[in-house]
This record gives structure tokens, C-alpha cells and sequence, in this order.
């Protein structure tokens, strides 16, 4: 395969296990919590719409997370699903950048709208009467086209980045999509400079949304500290309780695979971790929303009952 072009050879793509014996089983696995996904997330989404007093920008926020969720696992899980049951598991290089591009496009906004509803938990929280103005719905509506706009900016930056690189040997992903590390640990190119501006870029474009939130928490224990009551206390906490753990489970794991150098890459570890934030926390978002919280649960009642009339 020595200097043959990736664009006319495309990829492989390992996926999560390269025993035949466990394909079918990770199948079954997989395809149901993609299903779990897709069927939690568009009951949050219908819930949200169906119940006028979860018109507010908290669940206009939760609603459009939602969304996203659905658009970043069908990115990955489709391909991944296809590739269990196929002998190639092929993916064109177009396919590849297409693929890299609307992953980091939704999963950087997945980022930004966790931020969005930390600064909405802060205002509620610590400036109360004040959160009608600061939280109107164009402003909400700004912030959410500002956290798209962003994201796919970055996308198309990195995929522009990545589309420069050579690849002359192996055309095997060790991996179940293509992602920017597995994918730079292929070229024959001189990745240092790539590695730094990536490196760069992503502290930039994910760790001021972290920051954000972790400013905006921080504020908001110091509040609660000074409300009197322990059931105050506990009121407010539980408001915040969901989404702590959200971006807990996301940021994690993204934290994990991405600040790390490209030496220290290990493709088992990796995968794992990559799982969590790519499957498993949009497929626990619609819990861990609803279970926790009166007025999902009402909303999601009034929702049924409207159904089953």
C-alpha cells in the first residue's frame, strides 16, 4: 500500500473487538442501547414540547441536548452496527472526514449547551429576580446558535487539518470510528505541528466550556452555603443534581481520551472510554433528567396520557 492514496484506498476500521464470536453479541448490545437512545431522548424532546410549563430555558436547553444526543450517536453507532455484521468494515476516506466532521460538530455543542445550562442554573440560583430579563428567549435562542456556530467551526478547522495528511502504510483504524487520534497514529506524514495545533484547539474549544461550568458551580455552592435552611439548601442542590452528573459522566471521559499526548494513546483503554461519552451518557441523559426531576416526570405523564387518548 506504500504511497498509494488514502482517498482511492479509504479505511478499516477494527471497531470495538476483533474475536468473530463476539460480533453478534456486541450487536445485540449495542443496537439496543442505540434504540434506548433514540426512544429516551425523542421522549424528552416531545415532553418538553407537549407541556407549556416546561417552556422555559432550562428545558429549551434540555430539549435541544437531547437533540444533539441523537444526531452524535446516529454520527457513530449506525457504521459501527454495519461493521459488526460486516467482513470489510470498510469506510471510504470521504466517509472517514464526514464522519470525524459531524462527531466533533455535535459533540462540541453537546459541550457548549452543558455550559449554557450551568450559566442558567446560576443566574436561577444566585440572581433570582433577575432571571426573566437575563435568561429571555433570544438570548437563549443566541447562545444556542452561538454554541453551533463555534462547534462547527471547529469541526471544519480539524477535518481541514486532518485532510493534509499522507497516508502511505496501514489503513487500519484500531478503533470504531474515525477519530482524530487513532486516525494521526496512520499518517506517514510529520504530525508534531498537527498534534500541537490540535492539542491547542481542543483546550481551547472544550476547556472554556468546562471552565464556564465549573466557575458557574462554584459560585453557585457559595450561594447555597449562605441560604439558612438545610431544606433550602437541599432544594437548591436538587436542582443541579442531574446536570452535575451529565457533565460528570461526559466530561470524564472526553477529559480521559483527548488531553493526553499521542504516545500515551492506548487503543483498549481508549475505546472504553470513548464508549461512555459517545453511548452511554446520551443513552442515560433521559434517565437521569426524568428520574430525578418532578417536572420531567409530570411532563412525561401529561405526554403518555395524551398518547394513550
Amino acid at each position: 500500500l506504500k504511497n498509494q492514496s488514502s482517498s482511492t484506498l479509504g479505511f478499516i476500521l477494527l471497531g470495538l473487538s476483533s474475536n468473530p464470536h463476539l460480533q453478534k453479541p456486541l450487536f445485540a448490545i449495542f443496537l439496543t442501547m442505540y434504540l434506548v437512545t433514540l426512544v429516551g431522548n425523542m421522549l424528552i424532546i416531545l415532553a418538553i414540547r407537549s407541556d407549556s410549563r416546561l417552556h422555559t430555558p432550562m428545558y429549551f436547553f434540555l430539549s435541544n441536548l437531547s437533540f444533539m444526543d441523537i444526531c452524535f450517536t446516529t454520527v457513530i453507532v449506525p457504521k459501527m452496527l454495519a461493521n459488526l455484521l460486516s467482513e470489510t468494515k470498510g469506510i471510504s476516506y470521504v466517509g472517514c472526514l464526514a464522519q470525524m466532521y459531524f462527531f466533533m460538530a455535535f459533540g462540541n455543542t453537546d459541550s457548549y449547551l452543558l455550559a449554557s445550562m450551568a450559566i442558567d442554573r446560576l443566574v436561577a440560583i444566585c440572581n433570582p429576580l433577575h432571571y426573566d430579563v437575563a435568561m429571555r428567549p433570544h438570548r437563549c435562542l443566541l447562545m444556542l446558535l452561538g454554541s453551533c456556530t463555534i462547534s462547527h467551526l471547529h469541526a471544519l478547522f480539524r477535518v481541514l487539518l486532518m485532510s493534509h495528511l499522507s497516508f502511505c502504510a496501514s489503513h487500519v483504524i484500531k478503533h470504531f470510528f474515525c477519530d482524530t487520534q487513532p486516525v494521526l497514529k496512520l499518517s506517514c506524514s510529520d504530525t508534531s505541528s498537527s498534534q500541537i495545533v490540535v492539542m491547542t484547539e481542543t483546550l481551547a474549544v472544550i476547556v472554556t466550556p468546562f471552565l464556564c461550568i465549573l466557575f458557574s458551580y462554584l459560585r453557585i455552592i457559595v450561594t447555597v452555603l449562605r441560604i439558612p435552611s438545610a431544606a433550602g439548601k437541599w432544594k437548591a442542590f436538587s436542582t443541579c443534581g442531574s446536570h452535575l452528573t451529565i457533565v460528570a459522566l461526559f466530561y470524564g471521559s472526553v477529559i480521559y481520551v483527548y488531553f493526553r499526548p499521542l504516545s500515551m494513546y492506548s487503543v483498549v483503554k481508549d475505546r472504553v472510554a470513548t464508549v461512555m461519552y459517545t453511548v452511554v451518557t446520551p443513552m442515560l441523559n433521559p434517565f437521569i433528567y426524568s428520574l430525578r426531576n418532578k417536572d420531567m416526570k409530570r411532563g412525561l405523564r401529561k405526554l403518555r396520557d395524551r398518547i394513550y387518548s
